[in-house]
């Protein structure tokens, strides 16, 4: 039957049940539950709805409900790779279910995530995904006020807000440094960027297993806030070796710094690793096609993103997981750059 478009405020969902031929129980069902629908009434309904341009009022059901249909995520870069992978996951989760992904960017910054999360507050999420576990005394304040189920993404703790997945930095940086001492490297430095609590882990593992070989010396350290780059992986090396000429072997706090002393390394002519051995983190795709191949820890990020959504509508539907803190752990992935020299 030809049907007039109207305006889409004007059209109400008794007008879309009524071109789909279905009840008007089973239209309002399309819209918050589609999977219990027949792929018939469901595909019906859609066209229904196309055809007459036809948009839920969201607000008004969220004041019916006391939630949207919404999934806060809150990731500090939109840029970064890790993060990207992160998304994938998330996305192919809540791909095909009745939750839509609303995101919002903290910029690494503790204050912009407080003002965030009040957002969503505003807003009355389904659930809330936050990357981290460092929250300010207000955030986590605000976090506990949500009523909605809150996955911590990227690493684990012990008090969690409502449930976590990830893997411990501080393991992972104990890890790398503990590989590189035991393929013989005695003087093994540090290069960290930004600084953030999760790097500050990796960091706090990489001194004390040093201090457990009684090879810690501070020299060994170079450090900013500034972000990261490959280009300030360069830099800092270079620093590194202006106040630590004797370096053996380097762990950077990320994927970039590692590309970056690679780079300058072959600037400089040093052979990897027969005179500098390098172990990255993240195992970014680059890691494994560089030459030589980097030795880098790698973190299971599409799987958290995925692991997330899946525990939060399990939640939301009342299945809470037994394990409300999941760690997905890493693995340290050894390549050339990483390899004991041989006399």
């Amino acid at each position: 039957m030809e049907r007039k478009r109207t305006k889409s405020g004007n059209i109400r969902l008794a007008d879309v049940a009524e071109l789909a031929e279905v009840s008007l129980i089973t239209a309002s069902r399309f819209f918050s539950n589609p999977g219990a629908l027949s792929v018939g009434k469901r595909e019906r309904v859609e066209s229904a709805a196309k055809q007459l341009g036809y948009v839920p009022n969201l607000a008004a059901r969220a004041l019916a409900s006391q939630r949207t249909e919404i999934i806060g995520v809150l990731i500090p870069s939109l840029t970064n790779s890790v993060f990207s992978d992160v998304l994938r996951g998330i996305y192919d989760a809540s791909e095909g279910s009745r939750y839509s992904i609303q995101l919002g960017n903290t910029r690494y910054s503790i204050l912009q995530e407080e003002k965030l999360l009040r957002v969503f507050q505003s807003q009355r999420p389904a659930g809330l995904i936050v990357t981290g576990i460092n929250q300010t005394e207000a955030s986590r304040a605000i976090l506990q006020t949500m009523n909605c189920p809150i996955a911590q993404i990227m690493e684990i703790g012990p008090d969690p807000v409502d449930m976590m997945v990830g893997f411990s930095h501080y393991d992972a940086g104990f890890a790398a440094a503990s590989h590189l001492l035991a393929q013989g490297f005695q003087r093994i430095g540090f290069l960290g960027a930004r600084m953030d609590p999760r790097v500050q882990r990796r960091f706090a593992g990489y001194v004390d297993a040093l201090k457990a070989a009684s090879r810690f010396d501070p020299r060994y350290i170079v450090t900013t806030p500034t972000s990261t780059t490959v280009t300030l992986g360069g830099t800092l090396f270079a620093d590194l070796l202006a106040q630590a000429p004797d370096i053996e072997a380097v762990f950077c706090v990320n994927d970039d710094l590692a590309l970056g002393v690679l780079f300058e390394c072959q600037r400089r002519h040093i052979q990897i690793p027969e005179q500098m051995a390098i172990v990255g983190f993240n195992d970014l795709e680059f890691m494994a096609s560089a030459v030589p191949p980097l030795t880098s820890v790698r973190s299971n990020r599409y799987e958290m993103g995925k692991s997330a959504v899946t525990m939060v509508t399990a939640a939301i539907d009342g299945f809470r997981p037994q394990e409300l803190v999941v760690d997905l752990g890493f693995k340290l992935m050894i390549r050339h750059s990483s390899i004991a020299r041989r006399n």
